[in-house]
């Protein structure tokens, strides 16, 4: 049975639980971007007071703008102030015996925050709520997809690190959490709704006007908060461009929420989200060159399951049928390679190779013999491995990882992929939930590639097929913004320009719009690039008179947005200084500033030392494999890029003795990793699909074989009988790939994303064997598999 512990606080000297209470969270979406407020109830039933530390999953661009603690009834807001006066203003309290609340940036990645409760009073209820605002995704099918996560995966540390250690969490059989979650959403979309659907029960949708363009889901009464909770909204129209304007805080209501914004701050003035859908030419040729290396995670965590479903298939199982139709799909006379990592790493080939029958085959047999049993995750040397080779000339080079997210050295390796972008491109995928959005994300925005998560029932195949039509693109050149505004407008780019740019991909700019706006105003903005020698424009159009917002939701995003890009890129004091600037003047953390609050009110100062406590992890695994990370000192550690570290005192170095307990340090070598038995094997989701993939040549084309007959459902004898041309010499390989063709298109045509690639090589090679004999073909083909398969299809 699976297992997930809980999410509460445990006593770290007994493992006693702090009950969480229960989780309320309020979910509102206007257009393509959420806005989300979370309260979490615990309550001290211990004697003594105690000290508290847990954590909260999130994504890479979430912004967090908001973090407050409710204690008899009282409401205490939390200031945001520099990470190391939050932590001053933190640890004096403590001494003092007040409460105190902080919460702040892990220092190694920025999807994971670290919440400290101080000084919790026996038998205590305490409210703690944060507010976030993120962008929500679009998934090929033309979902909106919201994710609540409830999965934090350990992250595997290096030996290098400062501290690598395992947890012992107290776990309980999913489907017994010990309390429940509330979840209400309100969706708001000028397109209209079509429907909204989850991976959890939820109560029928409700539209909130006439014109359905509002409306309402909940989470159905007593769920239990024992996986990811998914939403998938499902707009009229989701592809189109749009521009939202969202005016500046200078003017508004002291009375707003924010109040106002001082002069010259990033949310004194209005602020643009434009929202491009860059398209290109029809009839675009793929490029047959390239160098593509897999780069595939082989530790421990990859041997469990994709997620709590009972048929569920193997992560490394995916992960290997996903290469193999990589493998069938790439266009003959490129190069490739397949590395796989874990403690350590190996590649299939000591440089990369060309595409032949040959070399193919090879791999095919490598990867239906790889495993999850490589033990930690590093990737770091792999990919340095690879930079450290030549590429092939004529060939661009194009990395694919494929991994579950959990290493700990996020930023140092996403700044080996920025140092080498000029070299390559990088496609991520993370694999199962909890995989870190720092790391995936990161990845492919450093690597001007794109990314893309597989949770709940999701494939990898069609998303990481997906990315490789897109590898297939050559990249644009010479992207740049042109505006034309009002005479006294300016517009100020606070995100950085996209490079990366593919069909059907949004790509989204944040701007700052600066001068004294008229009515009726209008502005336009174009985005502007090369591809293939061909100058392509993309021009949006949008008023410049707004109305104030209830929430500065766009003004926080493009904060974050802008917080992000100067993280990610110099580390001078100049950069550090602009990140306080704009993280203090739009109250969005960063890695260098936190929330502190203080209760001055506390009615029994502490006295002695409380009992202090930390969170078991959150998840739907066992991690006997994997190893997390140093959490005995979350807030008394600077990241390189924050201020200089600080020695422990008063609390903090309590909070390290007190972990200590619960933690054992272990080494990071492949031969202390110890193997719990992986559950059997799950067969494909469609083993006939994957049969006849397996059958087919490098050059497309299928031979006649048994397998191929048995997939068909047709005899070698029918076959043979039945060709229509018995004089071609080629005849019967051409024949029997039609008949593939035609199978494709009849029985997995749902499935088509998936196998397209792999049906262009098949066609092409069919166009150049075929001759004049192809319409007959195709004639008997649909006869024989009692099909109606368009001719158009084979190039007719």
């Amino acid at each position: 049975m699976p297992f997930t512990p809980f999410s509460g606080l445990i006593l770290m000297t007994s493992y006693q639980q702090v009950p969480l209470q229960g989780i309320w969270v309020d979910v509102q979406v206007k257009g393509f971007v959420a806005d989300v407020s979370a309260t979490l109830k615990y309550m001290n039933e211990e004697e003594k007071a105690a000290d508290a530390i847990f954590f909260f999953p999130m994504d890479e661009d979430a912004a967090i703008y908001s973090f407050e603690a409710t204690v008899d009834g009282k409401t205490i807001i939390a200031d945001l102030q520099e990470k190391e006066q939050a932590q001053k203003t933190y640890e004096e309290a403590i001494s003092q015996g007040k409460e105190a609340f902080y919460i702040g940036e892990d220092k190694y990645t920025g999807d994971i925050f670290t919440c400290s409760v101080g000084n919790l009073p026996p038998g205590q209820e305490t409210e703690v709520t944060l507010k976030y605002v993120q962008e929500l995704p679009v998934d090929a099918d033309g979902a909106l997809r919201f994710l609540l996560p409830v999965v934090l995966n350990p992250r595997y540390s290096p030996k290098d690190d400062d501290v690598s250690i395992k947890p012992r969490c107290p776990k309980v059989p999913v489907g017994e959490v010990p309390y429940t979650l509330s979840l209400n959403a309100h969706f708001q979309s000028t397109y209209g709704i079509a429907k909204i659907e989850s991976n959890c029960n939820i109560t029928p949708l409700e539209y909130t006007d006439s014109d359905n363009t509002r409306a309402k889901v909940s989470l159905a009464e007593g769920h239990k908060f024992d996986r990811d909770v998914e939403l998938l909204a499902y707009y009229t129209d989701v592809d189109k461009p749009s521009v939202t304007v969202e005016a500046g805080l200078g003017a508004t209501d002291a009375a707003q929420e924010s109040g106002p914004a001082p002069s010259g701050s990033i949310m004194a003035e209005s602020v643009a989200m434009l929202n491009f859908y860059p398209s290109f030419p029809a009839g675009q040729e793929q490029s047959n060159c390239g160098e593509f290396i897999f780069l595939v995670d082989r530790s421990g965590s990859m041997g469990w399951k994709m997620n709590s479903e009972p048929k569920s298939p193997k992560r490394i199982q995916s992960a290997k049928e996903t290469l193999v139709l990589l493998l069938k799909s790439l266009p003959l006379g490129c190069y490739f390679n397949i590395y796989g990592f874990g403690s350590h790493f190996e590649s299939f080939f000591p440089e990369s190779v060309e595409y032949t029958q040959q070399s193919m085959e090879v791999a095919v047999k490598k990867v239906n013999k790889m495993n999850a049993k490589f033990g930690g995750t590093k990737i770091l040397e792999p990919l340095q491995n690879i930079y450290r080779t030549d590429g092939r000339a004529g060939h661009p080079r194009q990395i694919f990882v494929l991994t579950d997210g959990e290493v700990r050295n996020t930023k140092q390796v996403i700044k080996e992929v920025q140092k080498n972008a000029e070299n390559h491109r990088c496609f991520t995928f993370g694999i199962g939930e909890g995989a870190s959005t720092s790391l995936i994300k990161g990845m492919a925005r450093a690597g001007n590639g794109i990314y893309d998560f597989i949770i709940g029932k999701d494939r990898i195949q069609p998303k990481v097929l997906r990315a490789l039509r897109y590898s297939l693109q050559p990249p644009v050149k010479e992207v740049s913004l042109t505006w034309t505004l009002p005479s006294g407008m300016e517009a100020i780019v606070l995100s950085e320009v996209p490079t990366a740019i593919f069909q059907g991909q949004s790509s989204i700019v944040y701007a700052q719009l600066n001068g004294k706006v008229e009515n009726e105003a209008e502005g336009e903005v174009c985005l502007q690039y090369k591809f293939n020698d061909e100058i392509l424009k993309n021009t949006l159009h949008f008023l410049l008179t707004v109305q104030n917002a209830e929430r500065p939701t766009i003004h926080r995003l493009a904060a974050k947005t802008l917080i992000s890009d100067l993280e990610h890129g110099s580390e001078s004091e100049e950069v550090k200084k602009k990140i306080l600037e704009t993280s203090l003047q739009s109250g969005v953390v960063s890695s260098l500033t936190a929330y502190v609050a203080v209760n001055e009110d506390t009615k029994t100062p502490v006295e002695g030392t409380p009992v202090t406590r930390d969170p078991p992890l959150l998840a739907l695994k066992e991690f006997n494999l994997i190893d997390y990370p140093s959490v005995a000192n979350p807030i008394g550690k600077q990241a390189k890029s924050g201020p200089a570290p600080r020695k422990l005192s008063g609390w903090f170095r309590k909070m390290a003795s007190s972990a200590a307990n619960l933690f054992r340090t272990t080494k990071e070598t492949p031969e202390e990793k110890t193997e719990a038995p992986p559950p059997p094997a799950e067969p494909a989701e469609n083993p006939t699909l994957a049969r006849l993939i397996s059958l087919q040549n490098a050059d497309g084309s299928w031979d006649l074989t048994p397998e191929i007959s048995a997939v068909l459902g047709i005899s070698k004898t029918d076959i043979k009988t039945v060709n229509p041309d018995q004089n071609m010499e080629v005849s019967v390989s051409v024949w029997v790939t039609v008949l593939a063709v035609i199978w494709l298109h009849t029985i997995c045509l749902d499935q088509r994303e998936e196998w397209e690639l792999l049906e262009g090589k098949a066609v092409s090679w069919i166009s150049t064997k075929a001759g004049s004999s192809l319409g007959e073909f195709v004639r008997v083909g649909n006869e024989l598999l009692k099909s109606s398969v368009d001719p158009k299809v084979f190039g007719l």
